[in-house]
């Protein structure tokens, strides 16, 4: 935990005029730009950035107008159009799975860092039941989104090896400016956008702006779901050598944790399970949604998932002297990121099938509310209700100090963090349901007399937590760039970073049968903190370093090769469950960049080394890991085609071979080397054709469609379910009546197709021809907004 000096200097350099690290040209807040091949890329630099085209890494900039035709769904559904990763957003507005180049991970995001303005606003890259995508959203304020695979990535922040995504906010400019944005779903869910920026002088800007939603969402469980808003804001002041910008963010937002459902799988078809729409269906409702769980914890499923937070940051970048300039950058963060949801326990089966489980037949079977029998042929579901509160707060600052003399620039840099996390978790909970759309609660009473469900409930906590933790990690590195020729340039770096956690828990007691009645099979084997607790601690040093190498062939040529090792920490829950292996990560990637009038084309064939990396999920009431380590091979395409004026063609994708070395499960016993790393397919690729109609010199109409394809993968690290490919079209048509008025139609999944993005995790093993758990991605649905710019 932050002492009070530490929190009370934290928001002291917040407010002094401090020095951004990656400071870029201030980003109007008209600007649009989508693929600006002449931009300055400032992720993945040590200082004030590089031209896209002369950068030796990786590297995916999404501007506005393309955010806007993405559509993104979620924060982390944008990640669909970064090749080489793979983003599960079925989960709804939080709760997403981003994986990256084959890195192996059972879910969250464990390789991906997300910055605000070049600075990570909460080190961590996950935390069970917190991927960082759950911290931030994508609305008016935001001028691009970059994201760097590999490369340089190991050395600056927080290390990252996989992907490292900033958010550049969009700044005030000359003028004032705004705009209103009001849309509505065909599912009946509101949102309003709002934007303002202008001078406050001669040298000072300002950008204030945000949004707030609200519905039941496109799963509705009958009552409101998803709501809440962020609200960001930014300051700068140019000085006459230099500049300050100031931001805060405010984000209150929470949507539903979306969870399996029961499905039917044919094979490679996937089919409706009874009521329940695959692309519309939900298990949670009325009946669900309010719930005095077994040990007295009141519940509410309209919490969902989502954050209640503030972030502080600041960039300042200040010129010295001739060629010396000094960088630095700060962020504070504290709040909250809970999670309540409705998590499948069991597959779906009839009422008499439960009951011979259980050791007997049905004594009497009925509804919890109302009371009406129910026949034992009732298809039934076990869920149960888990909670998950987690009090986070991170510092995090980061010192450069560059040196440019004629060809070469040298750079020198510290970076530190402090973070925390306290959790509440209470896991279990589980209630016999029927397996329907917004499930009903019931009560079995088995033949032999033992009672099997107490209001709905056939039993308690299974999986408890009380801890406190703390992790600090502190960073030095230094980074050489030398322009040999015209068209060469060489730069390389390292990195030495010293990692602490130390945490604080409390134990559990497993197996209680709380009322001491073997007969009330409800609270029989439940888990209960017991008030004793237990110390961990962790520290290491690692270091990590990189060398490239970029030859520009021509204006409109060029290429680069790489190699980078990085490292990374693991994460509190890692050692909570006595798992203290560091992650680590050799990368070797190539890649050629072409930029004519009519193709752009960028393409990078990369191979990765991993060791020391867990695959953890919670399985059978218990979490389970599985160690290793693998190897991947890819090759990333994305790019643009300009045939004609007016129709541009984007495109992306992604070939993968990624498989496990060394990698054992089961706790040492089952090698699971040579199969293919879950989750993650071979093929994946987006197609997204545009076309401009104009008509006068302020009207038009804009078309748009993409077409994505996601290859075959498999749920598990043992590789026995598989989820088949799908192929999704998205279309959106936008109206600019004049510079100020617009009007657009977005539609998702416009084929309605059943894709799956995940398993169950809990409930492996299932085969082709059965009804299975599993989360598809979301149905058809129309997004309408109307926007007015001034």
């Amino acid at each position: 935990m932050l002492k009070s000096a530490q929190l009370l200097s934290s928001i002291a350099l917040i407010a002094l005029p401090s020095m951004a690290y990656a400071q870029e040209a201030p980003v109007a807040a008209e600007q649009t730009d989508q693929y600006d091949d002449q931009e300055i890329i400032v992720t993945g630099t040590a200082g004030g950035g590089v031209n896209r085209q002369d950068a030796a890494f990786a590297i995916t900039s999404i501007g506005a107008d393309a955010i806007d035709r993405a559509a993104p769904s979620s924060t982390a559904d944008l990640f669909k159009v970064i090749p080489g990763v793979s983003a599960e957003s079925s989960g709804g507005q939080n709760g997403a799975n981003i994986f990256v180049r084959g890195y192996p991970s059972g879910g969250d995001a464990e390789f991906v860092t997300l910055t605000v303005q070049g600075v990570p606003f909460f080190s961590p890259p996950t935390l069970s039941f917190l991927e960082n995508t759950q911290l931030i959203r994508i609305d008016e304020t935001i001028a691009r989104v970059e994201a760097v695979r590999g490369g340089t990535g190991a050395l600056f922040g927080n290390g990252q090896p996989g992907l490292t995504v900033n958010f550049v906010q969009k700044e005030g400019g000359r003028d004032f400016e705004g705009l209103v944005k009001a849309s509505v779903t065909d599912y009946g869910d509101l949102r309003g956008d709002m934007l303002l920026s202008g001078p406050l002088g001669d040298s000072t800007s300002f950008m204030i702006g945000g949004y707030y939603a609200s519905g039941e969402g496109i799963r509705s469980p009958g009552f409101t779901a998803e709501k809440g808003g962020q609200i960001t804001a930014n300051v700068r002041h140019d000085l006459d050598r230099g500049s300050i910008l100031v931001f805060a963010r405010y984000l209150n937002d929470h949507g539903q944790w979306l969870l399996p459902i029961p499905v039917v799988r044919d094979g490679n078809k996937v089919r409706q399970f009874g009521n329940i729409d695959p692309g519309t269906g939900v298990l949670a409702g009325p009946e669900t949604r309010l719930s005095l769980l077994p040990d007295g914890t009141r519940a509410d499923l309209s919490d969902g998932r989502g954050a209640k937070l503030v972030n502080l940051g600041t960039n300042f970048d200040y010129e010295i002297g001739d060629g010396l300039q000094i960088r630095y950058r700060a962020s504070y963060l504290n709040g909250d990121a809970d999670t309540t949801g409705l998590v499948p326990a069991s597959t779906a089966m009839t009422a008499d099938a439960y009951a011979a489980s259980r050791g007997s037949t049905i004594g009497s079977l009925s509804y919890v509310n109302g009371g009406e029998a129910v026949a034992g042929s009732q298809q039934v579901i076990r869920a149960g209700t888990w909670i998950v509160r987690k009090q986070i707060e991170d510092f995090t600052n980061d010192l450069a100090l560059e040196w440019e003399s004629g060809a070469n620039k040298f750079t020198v840099g510290a970076y530190y963090s402090d973070f925390s996390s306290k959790d509440q978790w209470n896991l279990g909970n589980i209630q016999l349901l029927t397996a329907e759309n917004n499930g009903r609660l019931l009560d079995l009473v088995l033949a032999n007399g033992q009672v099997a469900t107490d209001r709905g409930f056939t039993q308690g906590s299974f999986f408890n937590v009380n801890a406190a933790y703390d992790g600090r990690e502190h960073a030095f590195y230094a980074v050489d760039e030398y322009q040999i020729t015209p068209e060469l340039r060489f730069d390389a770096g390292l990195r030495y970073q010293h990692y602490k956690a130390t945490g604080t828990l409390e134990n559990n007691d497993f197996g209680v049968d709380v009322d001491g009645d073997p007969d009330t099979l409800y609270d029989n084997g439940t888990a209960v903190l017991n008030g004793t607790f237990r110390n961990i601690a962790y520290k290491k040093s690692a270091w990590s370093w990189t060398a490239g190498l970029n030859y520009d062939f021509s204006s409109s040529v060029g290429a680069y090769v790489r190699y980078n090792r990085g490292n990374t920490n693991p994460f509190f829950d890692n050692l909570r469950d006595g798992i203290f292996v560091s992650p680590r990560v050799d990368n070797f990637e190539g890649g050629l960049k072409l930029r004519t009038d009519m193709v752009s084309l960028y393409a990078t064939l990369f191979h990765t080394k991993f060791t020391g990396l867990v695959t953890t999920v919670i399985q059978n009431e218990a979490p389970v890991a599985d160690i290793g380590g693998a190897r991947s091979t890819g090759l990333e395409l994305e790019g643009q085609i300009r045939p004609v004026d007016n129709f541009t063609v984007a495109f992306s994708g992604t070939w993968l071979d990624a498989k496990y070395r060394n990698f054992f499960a089961g706790g040492g016993t089952v090698d699971l080397s040579g199969n293919r790393v879950q989750r993650q397919p071979k093929w994946q690729w987006r197609v997204t054709p545009s076309y401009e109609i104009e008509f006068g010199s302020a009207s038009k109409v804009s078309l748009y469609s993409t077409f994505s394809y996601v290859g075959d993968r498999f749920s598990d690290t043992a590789n026995t379910q598989e989820l088949p490919h799908y192929f999704k079209i998205d279309a959106g048509v936008r109206l600019d009546v004049n510079d100020a008025l617009q009007f657009a139609v977005t539609a998702d999944n416009l084929t309605n197709k059943i894709g799956l993005t995940e398993g169950d995790p809990r409930t492996l093993g299932q085969t082709g021809g059965e009804v299975l758990n599993a989360r598809p991605i979301l149905g058809r649905s129309f997004r309408f907004s109307a926007a007015y710019k001034f």
